[in-house]
C-alpha cells in the first residue's frame, strides 16, 4: 500500500497543540455552549433547572458531570424545531432521522455550523491520507442523512473531486471506481464488501483498481474485516465516526498513518465516557458509553448527549487530541442470551476466521423450547462444504463467545445485502420489541 502519511506543514496547529492549550480552549468554548443551550433551548433550562444546575457553575471541565444528560427522546419529545437555539430563519440546513423507530430526529445547522462542518470533515478527509486533487467517490447516502451532504462539504473544502454517486446501484459504483479513477471511497463497510462481490463478479482485479484509501463509518466494524478490505484491494481502510445528533461525519477519524483509534477533534466536540448504568464517569482507559457535547455549534448545541455506542478514551498519537477506540457495539445492540452479552462485532470477528465463508451474515433470534436462540445466517463459497464451514463457525462462537448459535449456509447471495446500514440483528422473538 502506498504510503500516504502527512508531510511537514499538512497539520492545522491545533492538531499538534498541547493538552494545556486544548483544555484551555475546550473551557473557555464549553462555557458559551452551555450557556447558550440554556438561555435559548427550553428543555435546557428545564433541565438544568430541574438537576439544581446552572452555566455558572461550570468552572472548571470537571463540572460538565453535575450537568444533566441529553437523551434521544428528549429530541424527540422536542420534534420538530424545539431544541432549535437560533430563530428557524437563521437555519440554513435541516437534517432528521428516518423516524423508523420512533419520532424522527430533527436537527439544524446556521451557515456558521456548516462552514465548522466542512473544516472537521475536511481534517478528517486529509488525516486518511487524502489530498487536493484526488478524486472521491461519495457512496454515502445523501438526503435527510448526515452522510453524503456531510462528506461532499469537507472534501470540496480540501479541493477534492467529489463523485455524488451516493448508494446503490453496485455495477454502477464499480464502473466509476474504474472510470474515474477515484482514489478514494467513502462508505459503510458492509456496502464495501458489496461493491468487492461486484468486482469479483465483474471478473476485475480489485488489487488493480485506482482506490487507495477506503473511509468507512456510519455502523461498527472490527480490524478484522479492515484486514479483510485492505488485502482484498490493496488499500487503506480507515474508520470515521459521526451521528447526526452530534453533528454528522466528522466528528472522530482515524490518521492513515497509525490506524489506532479515533482522533476526536476536541475542540469542536468534547467527550466523555460513563458507565452506562450508574451514569458515573470513568477515566480514560475504561470502556463504556460515549457522551458528547458540542463546543462551537450554533443552532443545535447539544450538552451531554447519550450516543449509546460502546468505547474507551484513550492519549492522542498521531494527533494531540484523544483517540476514541473503534466502537465495540451499542448498549441497545446488545443481544443477552442466556446470561451472555453478545454484540454483532464479536459475531463478525468469528465469521472472518471461516475461510470457507462470505463476509457477509445476519443474526436472526427467535424462540426455541421456550429459551432464546441464535440464528447466524451466512454463505459459503463457490466450490465449499456448507456442513463443514457452520460446523466450523458454530466451535468458533462457542469457544469464544460461550454461546450455542445455529448456523445456516446459504448459497453465496442468499444473505439480504444493504446499500447503507447493515441489517445485523433479526429479532422474531415472542414478546421482544
Amino acid at each position: 500500500m502506498l504510503d500516504l502519511s502527512p508531510k511537514s506543514g499538512e497539520l492545522e496547529a491545533i492538531e499538534t497543540a498541547s493538552r494545556d492549550e486544548i483544555s484551555a480552549l475546550q473551557l473557555d468554548r464549553m462555557k458559551w455552549s452551555i450557556a447558550h443551550a440554556y438561555n435559548n433551548v427550553a428543555h435546557y433550562k428545564q433541565s438544568f433547572d430541574a438537576a439544581g444546575v446552572h452555566p455558572d457553575d461550570l468552572k472548571s471541565l470537571a463540572d460538565l458531570a453535575k450537568f444533566p444528560f441529553t437523551l434521544k427522546q428528549d429530541l424527540r419529545d422536542n420534534y420538530p424545531f424545539s431544541m432549535f437555539a437560533v430563530p428557524r430563519s437563521d437555519v440554513v440546513r435541516i437534517h432528521a432521522s428516518s423516524g423508523t423507530t420512533g419520532q424522527p430526529t430533527v436537527v439544524g445547522y446556521t451557515q456558521k455550523d456548516i462552514d465548522m462542518w466542512a473544516d472537521v470533515m475536511a481534517r478528517c478527509l486529509r488525516a486518511s491520507g487524502l489530498r487536493k486533487g484526488d478524486v472521491l467517490q461519495n457512496a454515502y447516502g445523501y438526503g435527510l442523512f448526515t452522510g453524503g451532504l456531510g462528506v461532499h462539504g469537507g472534501a470540496e473544502k480540501m479541493g477534492l473531486t467529489v463523485v455524488p454517486v451516493s448508494g446503490g446501484m453496485t455495477e454502477r459504483q464499480v464502473r466509476l471506481i474504474e472510470d474515474f479513477e477515484a482514489s478514494g471511497i467513502t462508505v459503510t463497510p458492509s456496502y464495501m464488501l458489496s461493491i468487492l462481490d461486484e468486482y469479483r463478479k465483474q471478473g476485475r482485479d480489485p488489487r488493480k483498481s485506482p482506490l487507495k484509501v477506503g473511509i468507512f463509518g456510519a455502523e461498527p466494524w472490527t480490524n478484522s474485516m479492515r484486514m479483510e478490505i485492505e488485502e482484498a484491494f490493496d488499500m487503506h481502510a480507515v474508520d470515521i465516526y459521526g451521528l447526526s445528533e452530534v453533528m454528522g461525519p466528522g466528528v472522530a477519524n482515524e490518521c492513515v498513518e497509525s490506524k489506532d483509534g479515533l482522533h476526536i477533534w476536541e475542540d469542536h466536540f468534547y467527550p466523555e465516557v460513563i458507565d452506562p448504568i450508574s451514569g458515573e464517569v470513568l477515566p480514560d482507559g475504561e470502556s463504556g458509553e460515549l457522551v458528547f457535547t458540542s463546543l462551537t455549534k450554533e443552532a443545535f448545541p447539544i450538552i451531554r448527549y447519550r450516543t449509546r455506542d460502546l468505547t474507551r478514551l484513550l492519549a492522542g498519537t498521531a494527533r494531540s487530541m484523544r483517540r476514541m477506540e473503534k466502537i465495540t457495539g451499542r448498549s441497545d445492540d446488545m443481544m443477552i442470551l442466556r446470561g451472555v452479552n453478545v454484540f454483532p462485532t464479536q459475531i463478525e470477528e468469528q465469521v472472518l476466521r471461516v475461510d470457507d465463508l462470505a463476509t457477509h451474515f445476519q443474526v436472526e433470534l427467535t424462540n426455541k423450547e421456550r429459551m432464546d436462540h441464535m440464528i447466524v445466517h451466512v454463505e459459503k463459497l463457490e466450490n465449499t462444504s456448507d456442513v463443514a464451514a457452520g460446523g466450523k463457525l458454530a466451535e468458533l462462537i462457542k469457544a469464544n463467545i460461550g454461546i450455542s448459535a445455529e448456523i445456516q449456509v446459504g448459497e453465496p447471495g442468499s444473505v439480504a445485502r444493504s446499500q447503507g446500514k447493515a441489517v445485523r440483528i433479526v429479532d422474531n422473538r415472542k414478546g421482544e420489541s
